[in-house]
Order: structure tokens, then sequence, then C-alpha cells
């Protein structure tokens, strides 16, 4: 049986504003938004493993 993984992720914006996502991605889009984010310049990106209908909390 294969299990449903899912990941969200908190960083920090480049002006510093603590930001976490407000959905979450299988395994490919997760790889794909941790991209976009490095491109973007945010820092302390953290992947987040998150259950259906949880979201990770904003640091800070």
């Amino acid at each position: 049986m294969t299990t449903m993984r899912s990941y969200a992720f908190t960083w920090t914006d480049s002006d510093g504003t603590p930001r976490a996502s407000a959905v979450a991605y299988d395994r490919v889009s997760a790889d794909r938004r941790r991209a976009e984010l490095e491109t973007a310049g945010v820092t302390d990106i953290d992947e987040v493993p998150v259950r259906p209908g949880e979201l990770p909390v904003v640091k800070g």
C-alpha cells in the first residue's frame, strides 16, 4: 500500500518576515516549491511533514 505524504514549508522572506505555506505539497510539488523559494532568495527554509488538514505555524 502506498501512503500519501504531504509537506509544507516555513521560511523567512528577504525582508525578515517569517512565512509558512498555506497549502500542503506532495513530494514532487514540494521539491518544485523548495526550488522556487531558493530562487526567490528566502532564508531559513524548513520542510515540514504535515497530515491532511494540517499546516505549519509561522516561526517567530
